[in-house]
């Protein structure tokens, strides 16, 4: 299996001349159909009407990628939403740099275009690393290497993939935001749906969804409670510092705390977890 860096994206694979058709072409929009291996599931129509406008004004200033089918048709492989822009606009035909690609690369492709965009939901970003990692054999730290991010992020997208399904839908519906679904993660996972709920009925900030799962986590352990020397209450200093190891390794992380001494106790969910916490502490 062909597996040539693209963490540079777009540049990348325009840049590759030689394999290259006929360089850019204006091709017929009514010719082009979508990639079934999109990674983004949801288009922002607002977004797509106001492209469309800048298209009316200055042209396409970018040609999309496409690979050439065996009835005459062209599959796009990254450049969705201009297409689509292009239909609202009116334009009857697009440039396009016409490339034969493998499965690997277009899903590749069209995922490095949207992540290095911003043009794509947390759950669906997750659900394409998933794919390369299952259908295409890849380690996280490859799928890393391959967008341009850190082993890290990618591992901590992909957790994402553990919440209920409701909690997703809502996720990717702007219910809740990225950092509210990590905070939900920290919570013990029998009360992260109806956690979720209060959150979006309440309105809850990231920190108030963060101290509800650290409470809920709490309450299911009561001996992880942090104490100090003099008293069995929280110690409000414990605590802070918790906080600031559960950010560093974005895992949930417990400090167990009495007379001076204790321990620390960090969680992770798989070996690959466990390996992306232990070159979080060993750098």
């Amino acid at each position: 299996m062909n597996r040539r860096g693209l963490g540079k994206g777009l540049s990348a694979l325009i840049s590759a001349g030689e394999e290259t058709s006929e360089g850019i072409l204006e091709i017929p929009l009514s010719a082009i159909v979508p990639n079934p291996e999109q990674p983004r599931r949801q288009l922002d129509h607002e977004s797509i009407e106001e492209l469309a406008a800048s298209i009316r004004e200055h042209g396409v200033l970018q040609p999309i990628i496409v690979q050439q089918l065996p009835d005459a048709r062209y599959q796009l492989i990254a450049g969705e939403r201009r297409w689509r822009a292009a239909r609202v606009a009116g334009l009857t035909t697009i440039p396009a740099i016409v490339r034969q690609t493998s499965d690997e690369e277009r899903l590749e492709l069209a995922l490095v275009e949207n992540v290095q965009r911003e043009d794509i939901n947390a759950v669906d970003e997750a659900m394409a690393y998933r794919t390369l990692i299952e259908r295409f054999g890849m380690t996280q730290e490859e799928v890393a290497r391959k967008v341009g991010k850190s082993r890290t992020a990618v591992a901590n997208t992909l957790r994402l993939l553990t919440l209920d399904a409701e909690i997703l839908d809502g996720l990717k519906q702007g219910k809740i935001s990225e950092g509210h679904a990590r905070a939900l993660l920290m919570a013990p996972e029998e009360t992260r749906l109806e956690m979720y709920r209060r959150a979006v009925r309440a309105g809850w900030s990231v920190r108030e969804t963060e101290r509800s799962a650290r409470n809920a986590t709490r309450q299911k352990s009561p001996a992880a409670i942090p104490v100090s020397r003099e008293t069995a209450d929280p110690d409000p200093h414990i605590l802070a510092l918790e906080d600031r190891l559960r950010s560093a390794l974005a895992t949930k992380v417990q400090i167990r705390y009495f007379n001076g001494a204790g321990t620390i106790e960090i969680h992770f969910y798989d070996l690959d977890d466990l390996s992306r916490i232990i070159e979080s502490i060993v750098r």
